[in-house]
């Protein structure tokens, strides 16, 4: 794709679509310039000439800040010429001032995906549409072949979890508790724990014929019921029980329904219609 096609102006107005969707699918590097700016005249044809060659397979985005200062203040920019790359809907790099070919050159190296990378945005676009059993199993493909892969761990769990895999998801997020995404492993390991748990209970009452529900207080009997809910993708009802626990009792489990609420909440993400309503929900409880 790399050529001139690469290489476009936007402002305030388009900004959302041609670099924050837009690098969902591929690298964005915004470059902040303006026309009285000498340094950015001798940058512009570095970043242009990269951006036209096939090797580089990124989308060079130009933004006059004389003329879209509301993004520019978003930003940060406070000196220019200055250049944010975007991957994902995020900054993931950024430089200010004119630079020489060579130090651009490998900044723009460092954003260009291998096969790994390519393979994980792929199991991602599956992820983001919930497809939970096609994106295991494009990750699980992913760590066979690139077995250090901690994003491809972190996703991996958040795809057996969506299918109520406790026991699976929980290893994978230990890993990731060593990686830059340690705070999100964290708010997902209370939710496997949990539906690890329930699932062991239930494969034990299965061995043995022991049903142990029969022993257990109604609150805990109310508790395990929302993990089988959750098994059953009725995640509605999930949250319903889960908050009828911590009406009862807001310390039961020393709190743990509330860590398995964030979990799904996290697992489902903050513009999830649930997620909004029911962390609202949970803050009524609570407080």
């Amino acid at each position: 794709m790399a050529g001139a096609a690469n290489i476009i102006d936007v402002t305030e107005a388009t900004f959302e679509f041609e670099v924050i969707q837009r690098s969902h699918e591929i690298p964005v590097v915004v470059d902040f310039w303006a026309p009285w700016c000498g340094p950015c005249h001798m940058l512009a044809p570095i970043l242009e000439k990269l951006a036209s060659t096939p090797a580089y397979d990124f989308v060079l985005a130009k933004l006059n800040v004389d003329d879209n200062g509301t993004i520019s203040m978003r930003y940060g920019v406070q000196g220019i010429p200055a250049v944010k790359a975007f991957m994902d809907g995020q900054i993931v790099a950024e430089f200010v001032g004119a630079q020489p070919e060579p130090k651009v050159r490998e900044f723009i190296e460092q954003l260009i995906p291998n096969e790994a990378d390519l393979a994980f945005r792929d199991a991602n676009s599956l992820l983001a549409t919930r497809h939970w059993a096609e994106a295991q199993e494009a990750y699980e493909e992913l760590l066979d072949e690139y077995p250090d892969y901690l994003d491809a761990k972190l996703n991996l769990a958040r795809a057996l979890l969506a299918q109520a895999r406790g026991c699976e998801a929980q290893p994978y997020l230990e890993e990731s508790r060593q990686g830059p995404k340690i705070l999100q492993a964290e708010r997902l390991l209370p939710l496997a724990r949990y539906l690890c748990r329930v699932e062991t209970a239930a494969s034990t009452a299965l061995s043995t014929g022991v049903d142990d529900d029969l022993d257990l207080e109604p609150i805990e009997i109310q508790y395990r019921q929302s993990a089988r809910l959750l098994q059953r993708n009725n995640l509605e009802a999930a949250l319903d029980g889960l908050l009828d626990v911590l009406r009862q009792d807001k310390r039961y489990r020393k709190g743990e329904p509330k860590d398995v609420m964030l979990g799904i909440f996290e697992l489902l993400g903050d513009g999830d219609s649930l997620t909004q309503t029911y962390r609202s929900e949970l803050g009524r409880v609570l407080f």
